[in-house]
């Protein structure tokens, strides 16, 4: 077999491996690691490589943003904002139609700005929310679908761990690729309240009602985010301003959401080893699926696949747009079986090079932060989409009484909701850009 052959035949026996529940990034690292054998007639090189990609892939100073959200989402849940920001939303909203899952979904991206984390986001407000939408009369069904469609926007909303891999991996601007992702994140919760609004008129009993609350009492819950506004603002703002970078920024958030857990006695010795230890956990297991992809990735660059695939796909003469709707549908199909990081590092070396080679009318950059953005809410859609929707089973076993089946009918909707703003993203991608273009 010639490098090229063996560089495709490794795609099925990787998936073979993944269906076999090998975790994704040994099975990247073994599968790597036969066909440099293979390629090279030896081990060597193979050995050689994987000395080389684990010191170029671990030395790189940007990755030190990944523990940094990760312990800053940590001690914001310490501190109580996840609890203070689902309040506000629901003194505001909690007393219309679908008022507290809203509310859920509000409280989700406002939690999602000050921790990067899909997951973490769905379950640490799947703690506080569930309870409530359980106490005003929610469907399981329906409360599970709306907390995990509200988790998604962990990673859309900046900051982003997903959208720091996807910059390393395409060598971009991570405060560039921050800042078109705003629009879009807004965009997700306003059209998941739409959603939330629409169901629950189809389906009046889905949703309680709940009585509303005086005014002096919703000003006094929004005053309790103070802590979070002002860590976005210190986060975001001092990136923006220039008076630190992205990673620095990250370091002086977790700085900042640690000093309030302290003052607000959510941090003690126990917690903070806890918080320590959870974050060192989360770090290795995304640390060794990205060592994983760049020696699979390294291997693929060996054999030439992406560098072939790039001029097959260039050689048929269809439209960039042609091609970019099916890299979604590709996706799409994808986020039913894999988790979103492992799709980004699989995939992202493959299909980058495609889109860089075809013409949008755009600069490389923008071409480069409009699909990453595009991506990752594609990614997102994977993950509430059945069967294998990691946020789907993280809400969902949190409250087993729910059946999965009834969460799964009720985030189709959802699903639909994430469909139609990729297309409208695609069709216009000035919505994603013109916070890049103003600024920059």
């Amino acid at each position: 077999m010639s490098s090229l052959e063996i560089g495709i035949a490794s795609f099925p026996v990787l998936m073979g491996l993944i269906f076999l529940r090998v975790p994704i990034g040994l099975a990247m690292f073994l599968v790597a690691l036969g066909g440099l054998y293979m390629v090279t007639d030896g081990m060597t090189v193979a050995l050689s490589r994987l000395k080389n990609e684990t010191y170029s892939t671990f030395s790189s100073y940007s990755l030190s943003i990944v523990p940094m959200f990760l312990l800053m989402g940590h001690f914001a849940t310490l501190g109580g904002m996840s609890t203070a920001l689902f309040k506000a939303a629901e003194a505001f909203l909690g007393h219309r139609k679908g008022g507290v899952a809203m509310a859920s979904v509000g409280a989700c991206a406002g939690f999602g700005a000050i921790c990067g984390s899909s997951l973490a986001t769905a379950a640490t407000m799947s703690q506080v929310a569930l309870p409530e939408l359980k106490r005003y009369g929610y469907s399981g069904g329906f409360s599970t679908a709306t907390l995990a469609a509200g988790g998604t926007l962990g990673i859309l909303i900046p900051p982003s761990v997903i959208l720091v891999i996807y910059a390393i991996l395409t060598e971009q601007n991570i405060a560039k690729l921050f800042l078109s992702a705003f629009i879009p994140g807004i965009l997700a919760a306003v059209g998941y309240m739409i959603t939330i609004a629409i169901y629950v008129r189809l389906k009046p009993d889905a949703a309680g009602l709940r009585a509303p609350i005086p005014m002096a009492e919703r000003l006094r819950a929004l005053v309790d985010v103070w802590p979070v506004l002002l860590v976005f603002l210190l986060v975001v703002g001092g990136i923006y301003m220039g008076w630190f970078t992205p990673t620095e920024g990250a370091a002086v958030g977790a700085a900042g959401t640690g000093l309030i857990a302290l003052l607000n006695r959510g941090l003690n010795r126990h917690t903070l080893v806890e918080a320590f230890y959870s974050t060192a956990r989360n770090s290795a297991m995304i640390f060794f699926i990205v060592l994983g992809a760049a020696f699979y990735n390294g291997f693929l660059a060996l054999t030439q696949v992406p560098q072939e695939l790039s001029e097959w796909v260039v050689s048929l003469g269809l439209s960039p747009w042609s091609v970019l709707v099916c890299i979604l549908v590709l996706y799409l199909i994808f986020g039913c079986l894999m988790d979103s990081l492992s799709m980004i590092l699989l995939t992202i070396p493959i299909f980058f090079p495609i889109i860089s080679q075809l013409d949008f009318g755009m600069t490389a950059e923008e071409v480069a932060i409009w699909f990453g953005i595009i991506v990752l809410i594609v990614v997102e859609v994977g993950l509430i989409t059945p069967p294998v929707g990691m946020n789907l089973f993280v809400i969902n076993s949190m409250d087993p009484k729910t059946r999965m089946i009834e969460t799964y009918k009720a985030v189709l909707p959802f699903v639909a909701s994430d469909i139609v703003r990729v297309a409208i993203l695609v069709a216009f991608p000035g919505i994603t850009l013109v916070l890049l273009r103003a600024l920059y």
